[in-house]
């Protein structure tokens, strides 16, 4: 067993591990080709740490809940706490910490359960690869990898760690994220000098690329921050870029913290002016900026969205970023690949025939030979192959392989058959007849392309337009020749037709019409060609769609083409880079876009759209690349995880109209009162307090029912819309303040201690009921609010009827209210739900009209 003190110390000084020669690394590392052995791993993870770009350290308990109390406003009140301790002010500096310590405990216990459900949740899409133990290939996640492990690879696996490639097979990788080079590199063993640049390493491979096609073996030689994308990780910001509901959030937080902060001065010196008390002064303003600054707001839209994506996990939809949680709510626009997502996606051949449309036997062996021998990525079309016509072909020797690449489109197998070295060629239809310059016109007769041509490619045609997608097979003989290369593949003999199957799925014409309902356009991108995709496209209910070719596209211009996708329902024949082109001239029309797919030639489509969307199944760089993770490759999984990334996006909205309103009506009530009032309105403690009841309701917002109208369109962020909603309703706030003001100080003529009782009854019971009216555009009574919220509610209401009548209410300062008192307060807060009521549907029917005709000009 390798103890701790034999470890390969050199892992992290291994400058140049490229220009050394295979054994010597593998003697460095303290490996073979065959991998470490089980109880190497644990002694050199323990020097080397977790293959990650950033420890995710788990922050303990203790350490969470003291995280709840580092803002600046809640260190200066825990700070008050103790000034007023050591002035003998006990009792009020007990309930000020009381009060901050309990809204942080609540804080806290969302916050942990979010984040526990979040990690179960990312545990459910870890990305793995194949790795030697014990001389035995076994998957594990890719954070458990450590140097000297000896890893597997082919087309469509992440690179997991810096590598040493120890052999490959026509090995292409993109390493665009370290290079910026957009072209697939060769890779192949080799021993370099030790001055060459990462871009001609080409016996190196590096975290963060992705293999394009082919295979290979390596051994890892740094992980996590020692690779060369994670010393870029440690020089510039990986955070991801911010999106317009981050943007809108943090915006218009710095809005409210600024009036906040200006009127909490203003309100501090005119108090020290009229000569009350400086500290109680001081407290009072630090109370108000308490209650005016959304303190909560960035811990109710985490613990929403953590929500959110729970519920989502149920729907079968995982997320990997919450912040697209906004986005899939938004997107109006899906591209998706054809295959598996709006078909079945169980190719089935349909027949294997010669280049007259004949069934033939030759042709089957050949496409057999080629689909079980290859040694890159296993496809479907492969499997189907292979199901179609189980001739046993174990008795033919694989020679040599020239993998698939999206560039040629082909796959070639060498074999060796009765004594004969054999290439066989399966692939896209225009590009095996590129290469082929004789057909195989059957009984042994062999005659030149040229003179069959027409007729290859009308039946072709003819196939394509019956919903077929159809591939070439061609062979060639090497007259002894055991090692191909891309340039042997020429002058070779077509052989005859694959025509493959897959209908569309069953009721994917009602998905379509959901989607629709849903406010979303879906767009077909798919590599097939034209008439295939068209033919499709009918089956699943689109009339008359309209196509555009990759080969058009290519002849538009940036404008034209950006013009063009909002009305193609199809595009066809696409290229890989080509899909980035299209959802970014999407993007630019005014779209948000979302893009599913799950092949290797995704990756970058994936990353431009606005939603990446992949499925469990997906190869590793389309996993990874994706926002969202189905565990289903399902449309109609998808509508589910659209409608509840709404719900979410719906509740967090209800948040801030609640918060923002009610802070900007507190705002006037509170620094107009501290004005004419010969007392403070109410006690900082009781400032506290009311904020505290307050929030209850608010923090379970997030369980709370949302209108079937609030989910039928695509949802965005409207700073606009939340600044006229802040103002309305904060206004009408502040009025019915002003109103209880009046009945309190000229009707009942009460002192300071029933003044402060009478208005924070008034307070809290109207920020807690107009949560019922606001969470809705219906009426209130005719919208049901979730269980948690009601009973948060309820709670609240009975709290603060119940509390003045209390010992605890007189430790706060209160007083019992006189029943008068008590049923005026219940008509004011009566009348301003009312009032409310009548605003809102006001409210939602001006904008709506207001918006309508901006949308008109």
């Amino acid at each position: 067993m390798t103890s701790v003190d034999t470890l390969p110390i050199e892992v992290t000084q291994l400058e140049t591990y490229w220009a050394m020669r295979p054994n010597t690394l593998l003697a460095k590392l303290q490996t073979t080709e065959s991998g470490l052995q089980t109880e190497q791993v644990e002694p050199i993870r323990q020097k080397t740490g977790s293959n990650q770009l950033q420890t995710k350290s788990q922050v303990s308990a203790i350490g969470l809940l003291l995280r709840q109390f580092k803002s600046p406003i809640s260190l200066i009140l825990l700070g008050a706490s103790v000034l007023s301790w050591s002035l003998g002010d006990t009792t009020d500096a007990g309930i000020i910490f009381a009060i901050i310590f309990l809204s942080g405990l609540l804080s806290f216990w969302q916050e942990k359960s979010a984040s526990n459900a979040m990690r179960e949740l990312l545990a459910i899409v870890t990305v793995k690869t194949t790795v030697f133990r014990d001389g035995t290939q076994i998957d594990i996640p890719v954070e458990e990898l450590v140097p000297g492990d000896v890893v597997s690879l082919r087309a469509g696996d992440l690179i997991p760690a810096d590598c040493y490639l120890l052999n490959a097979n026509e090995l292409f990788v993109n390493e665009a994220a370290l290079t910026g080079e957009t072209y697939p590199v060769d890779k192949h063993p080799d021993v370099l000098t030790a001055d060459l640049p990462i871009a001609k390493r080409h016996n190196a491979l590096f975290m963060g690329s992705h293999v394009v096609s082919g295979s290979g073996r390596a051994v890892i030689v740094q992980t996590g921050q020692q690779t060369e994308l994670g010393h870029i990780a440690q020089r510039i910001s990986s955070m991801p870029p911010e999106t317009d509901f981050e943007r809108g959030i943090r915006q218009f937080g710095y809005l409210l913290m600024e009036i906040t902060l200006l009127l909490v001065i203003l309100i501090f010196a005119i108090n020290v002016g009229l000569h009350k008390p400086v500290l109680n002064a001081f407290l009072f303003s630090l109370a108000i900026a308490v209650g005016l600054t959304p303190q909560l707001l960035p811990a109710i839209i985490s613990i929403n969205l953590a929500k959110g994506a729970s519920r989502m996990a149920k729907q079968q939809v995982i997320v990997k970023r919450l912040s697209s949680i906004e986005n899939i709510g938004s997107m109006n626009v899906l591209c998706s690949d054809k295959t598996g997502t709006l078909t079945e996606g169980h190719v089935r051949v349909d027949r294997i025939i010669d280049s007259k449309g004949h069934p033939s036997t030759r042709a089957q062996l050949m496409a057999s030979i080629n689909a079980q021998l290859q040694q890159g990525f296993r496809n479907p079309i492969d499997e189907a192959i292979l199901a179609f016509n189980q001739t046993d072909v174990s008795l033919y020797a694989r020679v040599d392989e020239i993998p698939y690449d999206f560039i040629r489109k082909r796959l070639t197998i060498l074999t060796e058959i009765e004594g004969q070295t054999v290439m066989t060629t399966k692939g896209a239809l225009q590009n095996i007849l590129d290469v082929c310059q004789f057909v195989d016109a059957g009984a042994g007769s062999i005659v030149p392309l040229a003179d069959c041509l027409a007729a290859i490619e009308a039946l072709y045609e003819q196939l394509s337009g019956q919903g077929f997608r159809t591939l070439g097979l061609a062979t060639k003989l090497t007259n002894g020749k055991r090692d191909i290369e891309k340039r042997d593949e020429v002058g070779m003999t077509f052989l005859g037709f694959i025509t493959l199957v897959d209908p569309p799925k069953v009721g994917i014409a009602q998905t379509l019409t959901d989607l629709k309902r849903l406010g979303i356009q879906l767009k077909m991108i798919t590599g097939d060609n034209g008439l295939v995709a068209k033919c499709v496209a009918r089956q699943m209910g689109i009339d008359c769609p309209e196509v555009l070719t990759g080969s058009s596209l290519q002849q538009l211009s940036t404008e034209a083409l950006r013009k063009k996708v909002t009305d193609v329902h199809v595009f066809a024949e696409v290229e890989p880079n080509q899909k980035e082109s299209i959802i970014l001239a999407l993007q630019k029309s005014g779209y948000v876009v979302g893009y599913m797919g799950d092949g290797i030639n995704d990756a970058s489509a994936l990353h431009a759209a606005d939603v990446g969307i992949s499925v469990d199944s997906a190869v590793d760089v389309a996993k990874e690349s994706a926002d969202i993770v189905l565990l289903q490759q399902n449309l109609n999984v998808l509508i589910d995880g659209i409608r509840e990334g709404r719900r979410t996006f719906a509740n967090t909205m209800k948040y801030i109209f609640m918060a923002t309103s009610a802070n900007f009506g507190n705002m006037f009530s509170m620094a107009g009162a501290s004005l004419f009032l010969p007392f403070l309105p109410l006690l900082p403690t009781q400032i506290l307090l009311t904020n505290l009841l307050t929030d209850l309701p608010e923090m379970t917002i997030g369980s709370d029912h949302v209108d079937a109208e609030g989910v039928r369109k695509p949802t965005q962020w409207d700073l606009g819309f939340i600044r006229r909603f802040m103002i309305s309703f904060g206004l009408l706030s502040s009025l019915f303040d002003y109103i209880s003001f009046g009945v309190l100080i000229w009707l009942f003529k009460t002192n300071e201690s029933l003044f402060q009782t009478g208005w924070f009854v008034e307070s809290v019971l109207s920020a807690s009921t107009i949560v019922l009216v606001v969470r809705t555009r219906r009426a209130f009574y005719r919208a049901k609010p979730g269980k948690w919220l009601a009973i948060a509610t309820g709670f609240v209401a009975i709290v603060v009827v119940l509390l003045p009548l209390t010992s605890l209410g007189r430790l706060f300062g209160f007083s019992p209210l006189p029943i008068p008192l008590y049923g005026a307060v219940l008509g004011i807060v009566g009348v301003y739900v009312v009032s409310a009521e009548l605003l809102k549907h006001w409210f939602y029917r001006h904008f709506s009209a207001r918006q309508n005709r901006q949308h008109q000009s």
